[in-house]
């Protein structure tokens, strides 16, 4: 492999990450400020210290060749080249793992906070109860409201013409056969864009389903060409204050309510299925997904992090390293790919 701009080789980090681990803050001082840090890997490197949670940067390991071993332990993504066959869990296989390397270079040096945040809540929140990693992400989203990156995001949004959109009755349409509650997100006109309305008419749908254990599956899709485009841009940073959205979050949580019940929740998702519409569909049991399915985690330019459940669900179906790609890189999968990751089951016409 030519040796990457900066890269450090894995003898080194491993000795770096072991001595974090030992209270030096050696680590602060290789960083110089950097958000990012690369680790060349080669076939043999096992990077086995774990990223210590407190680590203010994204570390990524670059691999010369399709790796035999799963991501290593060192590192919040690991890339590598495409090989002859699926490589082994944790990788992101791409044409360009060096050219990846350098592009999320740029997204974590214009979004450092939250792109840090992002693998600070992905390095912990695997390691404890659903309900703290809910509360951990919740916080963090809060956090990172009233940060830089986001403030620009919502000045520049609010400087752009809003548009007046008719409104069905309802943005969440339920329907009871026999012992089956259908839940049908309904706000086809923008992709099902998950405003205030929908997140209220959805908890009360799951309210329902959790309360009534004679409802003994629940169906949930969308109407129209997606699934859902994620949260609706037009709501974000109307709520009065950061804190006020914590507590609205936590207290009526169509995450935590899908939590509850994934075992009798299956999923249908189609085209667009992006932010909040794959982390709630990542929480059922079943996610069937639609062969013109799209994948996107889109928060972190936007100087967020996912705040529907998405740092609790997918890396529960993923592991953290695909979880943190998929995040801080933007980035878009298919459903061919999410199948053969795990983040959908099975794909249907």
């Amino acid at each position: 492999m030519a040796s990457l701009p900066g890269a450090l080789r894995a003898p080194t980090a491993h000795r770096l990450l072991t001595a974090a681990h030992e209270g030096s803050r050696e680590f602060l001082g290789v960083l110089d400020g950097a958000s990012l840090l690369v680790v060349e890997l080669d076939p043999d490197d096992d990077l086995d210290v774990p990223v210590p949670p407190w680590l203010p940067a994204v570390v990524v390991a670059v691999a010369d060749a399709p790796p035999s071993r799963p991501a290593p332990a060192g590192v919040d993504i690991a890339l590598c080249p495409t090989g002859a066959g699926a490589p082994p869990a944790g990788w992101v296989a791409l044409a360009d793992p060096a050219g990846e390397a350098a592009r999320l270079g740029g997204t974590a040096a214009r979004f450092p906070q939250s792109a840090v945040v992002l693998a600070q809540l992905l390095r912990t929140t695997l390691q404890g109860e659903e309900e703290q990693a809910f509360l951990a992400e919740s916080l963090a989203y809060s956090t990172l409201q009233a940060g830089p990156a986001f403030a620009a995001w919502l000045a520049e949004r609010r400087g752009a013409p809003q548009r007046e959109r008719p409104e069905p009755e309802h943005a969440v349409v339920v329907e009871r056969r026999d012992d089956r509650l259908l839940v049908t997100l309904h706000r086809p006109h923008v992709h099902n864009a998950v405003n205030g309305r929908m997140r209220e008419e959805l908890a009360e749908a799951l309210m329902l389903a959790c309360a009534d254990h004679s409802v003994r599956a629940v169906e949930l899709r969308g109407e129209g060409p997606s699934f859902s485009s994620g949260g609706d841009l037009d709501e974000f940073g109307t709520l009065p204050d950061p804190a006020t959205g914590h507590l609205v979050r936590m207290a009526r949580s169509p995450a935590r309510l899908l939590a509850r019940m994934r075992s009798r929740t299956v999923v249908y998702v189609h085209g667009a299925c992006v932010g909040a519409g794959i982390e709630l569909a990542a929480f059922a049991a079943t996610v069937v997904a639609a062969p013109d399915t799209r994948v996107q985690l889109p928060e972190v330019p936007l100087g967020l992090v996912p705040g529907s459940g998405g740092t609790v669900s997918i890396p529960r179906r993923v592991g953290r390293h695909r979880a943190a790609w998929l995040a801080i890189g933007a980035a878009t999968i298919d459903a061919v790919t999410a199948a053969q990751w795990g983040l959908v089951d099975r794909i249907e016409d």
